[in-house]
């Protein structure tokens, strides 16, 4: 094998942004991540500082949504939002560009609105993924967009929220590398179901992967790896939760 498994469970953003998750389920996922060592967990913003009092400690960072999941918020209610976020403890934000600008042509607007988030959360020492929405964009588009979050020092280009029409695809990935600087990393958004899936985005060159099936994609992992299953309910209670 080319990989440890500590290599895929760093690559899952383990996604708790469906609208209807109850706190109860908020909280499970959060413990779930943590028993699994997933990469982070991205987390609807009101719940996000209990999301970092639940990670503390574990390795796993809080993450949550900027103007998500459609990006028309004004730029000064992203920077508020990634103002609060900061402030409860987050360490990775999700922001979504201003799909109707980009789609619109208004580049310097585009930009603007970025760099606002990016800005904001280096200025904290935390990083940003820049979501594109790639289901509405031409290549061309999704192309100059590559270019200036590479202008701008972005961490990660995001090719979906995951509550668009369609989420990543090889082709869409295959291209955002390609158009990338290489300090910018890539992230795959809806679609990557399953192991054998994430092993195909990473072979692609993608460093991270937003999941719900977080739990089913590791254990099959393990299972291949030849590791032990993780018992979750005791892994959650051996860590104090």
């Amino acid at each position: 094998m080319s990989y440890t498994y500590t290599d895929i469970s760093r690559m899952i953003d383990h996604s708790l942004l469906n609208p209807t998750m109850t706190v109860a389920d908020l909280e499970t996922g959060c413990r779930l991540a943590v028993a699994y060592q997933a990469a982070s967990v991205c987390i609807m913003p009101y719940y996000l500082k209990r999301c970092a009092e639940l990670l503390k400690g574990s390795g796993v960072k809080p993450s949550t949504t900027i103007g998500f999941p459609h990006g028309g918020h004004t730029t000064a209610i992203k920077r508020a939002e990634a103002e609060q976020a900061l402030k409860d403890g987050c360490e990775e934000l999700d922001m979504v560009v201003n799909i109707s600008q980009v789609l619109s042509g208004q580049w310097d607007y585009v930009r603007q609105d970025i760099k606002a988030v990016i800005d904001v959360a280096h200025a904290a020492g935390q990083k940003v993924k820049v979501i594109f929405e790639n289901c509405y964009l031409k290549d061309e588009q999704k192309i100059r967009l590559c270019e200036i979050c590479g202008e701008l020092n972005a961490d990660w280009v995001k090719t979906s929220t995951g509550y668009g029409t369609g989420g990543a695809t090889h082709d869409d990935l295959r291209l955002m590398r390609k158009h990338s600087p290489a300090h910018v990393q890539v992230k795959a958004a809806g679609g990557v179901r399953d192991f054998p899936g994430i092993l195909q985005v990473r072979e692609i060159g993608v460093t991270r992967v937003g999941a719900s099936r977080t739990k089913d994609m590791l254990d099959e992992c393990r299972k291949q790896l030849g590791l032990e299953p993780i018992n979750f309910s005791a892994a959650a209670n051996s860590a104090g939760y």
